[in-house]
């Protein structure tokens, strides 16, 4: 295709990342009002690795909207 090897690993990365993140398991609280996901989730842990986000950040805020 003409990319880079160093772009293509970047790509493969944000992929992996994305495909973590779809196996997240997000617990439902209080009737659908509130979540929360588990701090030892391993798809969690693979996803902030792969961007290099904080772990904790990222925890809360798939589960707030502001």
């Amino acid at each position: 295709v003409g990319v880079k090897e160093s772009h293509q690993m970047t790509i493969f990365r944000i992929i992996a990342a994305i495909l973590h993140l779809g196996n997240l398991e997000i617990q439902g609280e209080r009737d659908g009002e509130a979540c929360s996901v588990s701090s030892d989730d391993e798809h969690l842990s693979n996803f902030c690795g792969l961007l290099g986000v904080e772990h904790s950040q990222m925890q809360h805020w798939l589960c707030h909207r502001k």
